[in-house]
């Protein structure tokens, strides 16, 4: 599907670097509030944006306390954000992103994490094939989920596969992902556990022992998040609360109070596109870490 297009604003691996997604009229739409969810009316279908394209390591992100939520960079101490190389393991083992018109509400805990959501749009990992690009809008299945427990916080990572990658029609449900992509599931456990102890950073747990919950669970955990972003956007809860800000300007969600035209002041002081060549980036970032004491799944 070709209905969306990004508009990138400054050089990649720097921190003025942003990727806006277009609709196709070419109208700034923000991939956290305007994009739909679902991509069809029987809600098998659904749309998805490509943050992290598989095999990169910036840790890109949509942004939530920026009008129109573009694609940036995460920064930590003023400095640009990668993830490390966890032997075997390089970048991004998936395309890497999330779905629009969800939010994990940090005010909820979930009956199943016993923690509350970490404040984000769901996190999907794409396992298809082809190696997407920053801003893309895919459309994807979804596979099944596993519960991230990141620093006490509920973080669900959806796994889905992008509707025409060709092994798409064979899977179906979580147990086909081990049936056609033997060691994915076990190789994706591993890396969300390890992936932040070359900074410091203790392992990282998962809930159900790491077990990776099927698609009818996943599609619940999903509708959850919907309407979390529904009383959200909807002005049923704020969008500013104990440790959370979010922007939730937006131009197409029908009876939203955030909702602006695009002659209104936040709408036309968005940037026009102003692509660069990325800047380098430190020769560091490809260092391979050795994590020693791994559990075998």
């Amino acid at each position: 599907m070709t209905e969306y297009k990004t508009r990138a604003v400054g050089a990649a691996n720097t921190l003025e670097y942003r990727v806006f997604v277009e609709d196709k009229a070419g109208k700034v739409v923000s991939p956290f509030h305007d994009i739909p969810l679902y991509a069809n009316e029987e809600k098998t279908i659904l749309n998805m944006i490509v943050e992290v394209p598989r095999w990169s390591n910036a840790k890109l992100e949509i942004s939530k306390d920026e009008p129109f939520n573009p694609i940036k960079q995460d920064i930590k101490k003023g400095k640009l954000r990668f993830v490390r190389n966890c032997f075997p393991h390089h970048g991004y083992i998936w395309n890497y992103g999330a779905f629009p018109q969800t939010w994990e509400d940090p005010n909820h805990t979930h009956p199943d994490t016993k923690a509350k959501g970490d404040n984000d749009p769901l996190d999907v990992c794409e396992i298809g094939e082809t190696i997407g690009y920053v801003g893309q809008v895919k459309q994807v299945k979804v596979l099944g989920t596993m519960a991230l427990l990141d620093e006490g916080e509920t973080d669900w990572k959806i796994i889905a596969i992008d509707v025409n990658d060709p092994l798409a029609s064979k899977l179906n449900d979580i147990e086909d992902v081990e049936k056609h992509l033997p060691g994915l599931l076990r190789a994706s456990n591993e890396w969300f556990r390890i992936y932040k102890i070359p900074d410091g950073k203790p392992e990282n747990n998962f809930a159900f022992s790491g077990e990776a919950k099927n698609r009818k669970y996943a599609n619940d955990v999903i509708g959850e998040c919907n309407d979390a972003w529904s009383r959200l956007i909807l002005k049923e809860i704020p969008s500013s609360g104990n440790g959370y800000d979010l922007q939730v300007v937006n131009t197409n969600v029908e009876k939203s109070p955030y909702k602006v035209g695009t002659s209104d002041a936040a709408y036309t002081a968005l940037p026009a596109a102003s692509p660069k060549p990325a800047a380098p980036i430190d020769a560091s970032i490809d260092k391979w870490f050795y994590i020693s004491g791994q559990p075998s799944l």
